[in-house]
């Protein structure tokens, strides 16, 4: 299969063009660099500098490279800044995917894997979360990304193409080969905020509340490593084609880490403390969020196979030691 990978310089989009290359795949990897690095970019796959919203770049790249499917991984993705700057998410994560939904239409192609987010459930009502539990987001970037899959759903209706929308948890870690080590840059969740304070980039972090009815009274969360995404990423595309029906898929592990595992098994396996304190809860932030991913290995065969929390933090750790 031909796949146009928008965003296939990010930390999530570097891996999974690995894994498709891997399985014979042509990629070609679409990128303006905001956020992805060219480091990460493999030398068999094809690369364009440019922006999801130049349409008529995208429309000619598209056609140039003959692409079968299309995997959307470019968005903007931290909660708390969707909220403060919701103008900056409509543009990126709204905009831009009708601009390459749009695009898409125009060059013929028929498959389209979005890159969503558990954030589309809001606040949980029962847990684990699966694929029927109410979508209610509880910020605008879940609102984005719910956004987006509506839309998808209304061009497959109206015969225009199959999509699978892959609703993930909290990705973490780094590739499990060693082979992708490009740092985020700027990164908001737990694990590298964890990882640049155990290294010293950072020379404190805050666990946000203690008082959670939770077994140690810290927040508990679904982490999924990025190796078993872009897995999950090959299977979905592959299904969509074959089954040319559409897909919408929770990605998690099923099971949750508090905050406070996650700093003591970091100290454990960087070999010293770092600095780290309790401070107020953050508002807005449920005590527990896991997933059922059951309907994933039902249909694709898929499971997280490397989301235990020592590889998570010794990928990290690796990536973080090759950048120092």
């Amino acid at each position: 299969m031909r796949v146009f990978v928008v965003g296939g310089a990010g930390y999530i989009g570097s891996h999974v063009c690995k894994t498709l290359l891997a399985a014979g795949h042509d990629v070609m990897v679409y990128d303006n660099l905001s956020t992805g690095l060219a480091t990460n970019l493999r030398p068999e796959s094809g690369f364009v500098l440019a922006d999801v919203h130049d349409g008529v770049r995208l429309r000619a790249e598209l056609d140039a490279f003959r692409a079968d499917a299309v995997i959307h991984l470019a968005a903007s993705k931290a909660a708390g800044e969707s909220m403060t700057d919701p103008a900056k998410y409509a543009w990126n994560n709204i905009s831009g995917s009708v601009e390459l939904i749009d695009a898409c239409l125009d060059c013929g192609v028929g498959l389209f894997l979005l890159s969503s987010s558990a954030a589309v459930y809001g606040d949980p009502v029962r847990l684990p979360i699966d694929e029927t539990h109410p979508t209610n987001p509880a910020n605008f970037y879940g609102f984005t990304k719910l956004e987006i899959e509506r839309t998808l759903g209304w061009m497959s209706r109206l015969g225009k193409m199959h999509f699978a929308a892959l609703r993930y948890f909290n990705a973490a870690g780094y590739d499990v080969d060693g082979e992708l080590c490009g740092l985020e840059r700027n990164p908001a969740n737990l694990l590298p905020v964890i990882m640049e304070t155990a290294v010293g980039i950072r020379p404190s972090m805050t666990v946000f509340g203690n008082d959670y009815p939770t077994a140690d009274g810290t927040c508990v969360r679904d982490y999924i490593h990025v190796s078993d995404l872009a897995s999950a990423h090959r299977l979905a595309l592959e299904w969509i084609d074959a089954e040319k029906k559409d897909l919408t898929v929770n990605l998690g592990s099923g099971h949750g880490y508090s905050v406070l595992e996650m700093v003591k098994a970091a100290e454990r396996i960087v070999g010293h403390g770092f600095d780290w304190s309790i401070g107020p809860r953050r508002e807005g932030d449920p005590s527990e969020l896991y997933a059922c991913a059951a309907k994933a290995k039902e249909l694709l065969g898929w499971e997280a196979r490397h989301s235990d929390l020592e590889t998570l933090l010794k990928t990290t750790h690796a990536a973080y030691l090759k950048n120092l």
